[in-house]
């Protein structure tokens, strides 16, 4: 492992932020959620150094995915049938690297939705114009068994993240101090 690799993902996050969206986002989002955001980059800090503890074939693939660099995300097409999988850092095990789920996103007239279809954990939500880089989602937590409950419904289902762009068809959130089990959770979509 490289150290180094950590630093530039960690730079490349920091040169992609901006200030928080203005306007809907904002009416919408919790205090909670507010605060998870305005904190990102030091939980994000922490659950990296937390990941470096675990697997090391998991940790490489971390690596992997986080020296990609950040595309455009305003012209991108996030609808139809993506392959997903999630990766715990931090929290009750150091690392993570769960197997690939289906998701899908889809254009309702309202902007772009989010469903997560397979697994156990699940999540339902939407996006909102951040930066050039990143947007915000506004999700809802749930067990498979479970019906989704709407965002705002309380801090056990409300999710927030900051989705990026990393090439043609690849893409991924990533989930500042969810709830459950971890202290980062990086939801990764691929074609």
């Amino acid at each position: 492992m490289k150290p180094s690799s950590f630093a530039l993902a960690a730079l490349l996050t920091l040169s992609a932020s901006s200030a928080l969206a203005d306007g809907v986002v904002q009416k919408l989002m919790t205090a909670a959620d507010k605060a998870r955001l305005e904190a990102y980059e030091d939980t994000r800090t922490e659950a990296l150094t937390e990941a470096k503890d675990g697997d090391q074939a998991q940790l490489a693939e971390l690596e992997a995915l986080l020296a990609k660099p950040l595309l455009s995300l305003p012209d991108f097409d996030l609808g139809g049938d993506w392959r997903c999988r999630t990766t715990k850092l931090g929290g009750l095990s150091p690392l993570v690297v769960y197997g690939w789920f289906k998701c899908r996103v889809s254009d309702d007239g309202s902007g772009w939705k989010l469903e997560k279809l397979t697994g156990s954990q699940r999540t339902t939500g939407r996006f909102y114009d951040d930066s050039q880089t990143r947007t915000i989602y506004l999700g809802s937590f749930s067990i498979a068994a479970d019906k989704p409950q709407p965002y705002g419904s309380g801090p056990d289902t409300d999710q927030v993240g900051y989705a990026f762009r990393t090439g043609p068809a690849e893409w991924r959130i990533e989930f500042p101090a969810p709830k459950y089990e971890s202290k980062l959770d990086i939801l990764e979509f691929r074609r």
